[in-house]
């Protein structure tokens, strides 16, 4: 037969050498007997050495019938036609390549073969194959990728080495760039990693570092966009590795590209969020996922807040936009998954010919925080993580952000009663922007009249007051001139407050006073008292109102941070500390011995001492006597220092002294009556101070 096809060659006879191969392949390799598709095999490796160079114009006939055998049932065969098929290669060298597809497809069978002896065969050509490929400049990647897109997805772990192993081959070629189709085979990668085999895992995680490496030398040439969702699903995978390296991948992503990873900003937040409040079991991811988040962050820029959103652009090569715009979030009424809905939404890629305008998809990115501030099940750094994102939001882009205000605004309500000090904090911080934001001047006002409240938000009805300030930015009447620029949502956020300290008197009585003390550094705190003052006067639940006026008396005498609200106060000498004194008075009318405190805090020792006389009148509770007993034990306090020192000026504070001894008359034989008995004792007699 060797002797018969070179003669043929030789006559450059083509149609008598095919006739030749079809009777190979039809009558024996295709044959119902075995031994016949055995010589069959046989002969066609025969033919092909036989042709030498030639047999590359003869490849399809040779090379069909023998993959037709790589399915035989009998696995001697399946062997013999690796070895013909090994021949014919072997001879026709690069002329294989143009159907390098059916060899590649044939093969990745064979690597998943039960017989070793098979499996063995098969990897000899696998070899040649590479070597063919890899010394060639003429390999088809374009017609390939189709092909390993699909096989990349195999169960089989000899497949995926098989797989792995190409793909490392077809990295390590300089004149072929994978890096252009990474895209096509990112996602089997990473499904790759997650196999059991402690090999394929190592051959994968090398593949992947490869590409990386690749990606950080030409950042300029990636298709970062193309590939942010599958990363962001697999940043969410159970298996850890495959969890750490989509993560690195991310951070590497956003580091180097920037503001184009901006408009999956949703996505990345639902996969990076969580991780940061894993243990020390899941350290790297939660460090690695730390940089991610920060990174992310950075990219919000002033500039974000411009209602006309065309004006934001970055030029890059026009790319497809890999998802369609969501408008409104359909995951509540479809039950669809967070993920799925950032995914889908996250993307708002506006695409021209000649760049892509990378705008900030503010409402996703809102959607994803304010769900997971409804988890009651995420851990407290994410939970930070989540007020810290919506401050940043609020600090560059006011304007934008006051159109979520009242959606967001009884959720960051309820935070305030979290376990966490360090949330509340956040939380604090949130809500003190909101309330003193200039954005809030003409978004929050409007919005809160024009939109119709939901049943859900009736904490959200504010009667509109006096005290509430004017759309145009203009200070309220109720407010003093002394007081910082407040919008619409500060008498709001104070009324909302005491609204819940009235339904939750635990979080009144445990963190009530940690609240307003974090508040009064916040923001103004003589707003705070002025306004919080004013509200309690139009309180119906007396024993509330009682119990927030101690409250806020024991804050204003005790707290370090009013220091300068106290010296105000205690001088009275300007028309401000004046109004204020009669709007917390009005209020502070409320609590009998908050309103006597007050009146010792701002020297009126004779209003004082009256108030005092009308004690007898009322119904003296246990109560009231152990207010009556906290309010000796300030008198003796650093803060009243002033007080005790004027005790030596006898002649012109008669009422001073009348009213302390009024309250020892009002108090049973005590501690508390024991030191004031002993402080009044100290008084020197007026004629002995005479000079």
């Amino acid at each position: 037969l060797p002797r018969l096809v070179r003669e043929f060659v030789a006559q450059n006879n083509t149609s008598q050498i095919k006739h030749v191969i079809q009777i190979l392949s039809q009558e024996f390799a295709l044959s119902q007997h075995p031994h016949s598709r055995k010589g069959g095999l046989i002969g066609l490796a025969a033919c092909s050495i036989a042709l030498g160079k030639d047999s590359g114009l003869y490849l399809k006939e040779l090379i069909e019938p023998v993959l037709t055998c790589f399915n035989d049932a009998d696995s001697r065969l399946r062997y013999y036609a690796c070895e013909a098929l090994y021949n014919i290669v072997k001879v026709a060298r690069g002329s294989v390549l143009p159907h390098f597809n059916v060899l590649f497809d044939g093969l990745s069978k064979l690597a998943a073969d039960p017989d070793p002896n098979v499996k063995s065969g098969s990897e000899l050509l696998d070899r040649l194959l590479k070597d063919i490929v890899t010394e060639s400049n003429q390999f088809d990647l374009v017609g390939f990728i189709p092909l390993l897109r699909e096989r990349i997805y195999s169960n089989n772990q000899y497949a995926r080495q098989f797989i792995i192993s190409w793909i490392l081959v077809l990295e390590s070629v300089p004149d072929i760039n994978l890096l252009d189709y990474l895209p096509e085979i990112l996602d089997g990668l990473f499904q790759i990693l997650g196999d059991n085999s402690k090999e394929i895992r190592k051959m994968c995680e090398v593949a992947l570092g490869e590409f990386l490496k690749e990606i950080k030398k030409n950042p300029s040439s990636v298709k970062f966009a193309e590939m942010a969702n599958i990363l962001v699903i697999h940043c969410q995978a159970a298996d850890d590795l495959i969890q750490l390296t989509a993560m690195c991948w991310m951070r590497e992503f956003i580091q180097l590209a920037g503001r184009v990873m901006l408009p999956y900003s949703s996505g990345i937040l639902t996969a990076v969020l969580p991780c940061l409040s894993y243990d020390d079991r899941k350290k790297n991811i939660k460090e690695v996922a730390n940089v991610c988040n920060q990174s992310l962050m950075k990219l919000v820029i002033p500039e974000d807040d411009e209602m006309d959103e065309a004006k934001q652009s970055i030029i890059l090569p026009a790319e497809p936009a890999s998802e369609e715009p969501v408008s409104k979030p359909e995951a509540a009424s479809s039950g669809e998954s967070l993920l799925v809905w950032a995914l889908r939404s996250a993307v708002k890629v506006e695409e021209s010919s000649e760049r892509i305008q990378v705008t900030l998809n503010l409402d996703g990115i809102v959607q994803v925080l304010d769900c997971h501030l409804h988890d009651t099940s995420i851990g407290m750094m994410t939970r930070i993580a989540v007020l810290k994102w919506l401050y940043h939001l609020y600090i560059k882009t006011p304007r934008k952000m006051f159109r979520h205000t009242d959606s967001l605004f009884p959720i960051l309500l309820r935070t305030l009663s979290d376990e966490s000090d360090e949330v509340i904090l956040k939380d604090l911080e949130v809500l003190a922007e909101i309330a003193s934001s200039p954005a809030g001047q003409t978004e929050g006002h409007g919005s809160s009249e024009a939109a119709e409240p939901r049943p859900s938000q009736v904490e959200l009805h504010i009667p509109i007051k006096n005290s509430q300030l004017s759309s145009s930015g203009t200070k309220g009447l109720e407010c003093s001139p002394s007081t910082p620029t407040m919008n619409s949502y500060f008498y709001k956020f104070m009324i909302n407050l005491l609204k819940r300290f009235s339904s939750e008197r635990k979080l009144l009585e445990t963190r009530g006073a940690f609240i307003i003390r974090q508040l009064c550094l916040l923001l103004n705190a003589e707003n705070i008292f002025h306004s919080m003052a004013d509200i309690l006067l139009r309180e119906e639940d007396l024993k509330f109102a009682s119990t927030m006026v101690h409250t806020l008396n024991t804050i204003l005498l005790t707290s370090s941070e009013l220091f300068q609200l106290r010296n105000q106060l205690k001088d009275l000498r300007t028309p401000e500390s004046r109004n204020l004194f009669c709007c917390l008075y009005r209020s502070w009318c409320h609590n009998p011995v908050t309103t006597v405190s007050l009146c010792f805090l701002t020297q009126n020792y004779k209003h004082a001492y009256d108030l005092i006389q009308k004690f007898g009148d009322l119904e003296v509770t246990v109560d009231f006597l152990t207010e009556v007993d906290k309010l000796v034990q300030l008198i003796e306090c650093p803060i009243f220092t002033y007080l005790r020192l004027q005790l030596l000026d006898v002649k012109n504070n008669p009422y001073l002294i009348k009213a302390l001894y009024g309250l020892l008359m009002l108090l049973p034989q005590s501690s508390a009556f024991q030191l004031l008995s002993h402080r009044l004792q100290c008084v020197p007699n007026p004629e002995l101070m005479q000079t």
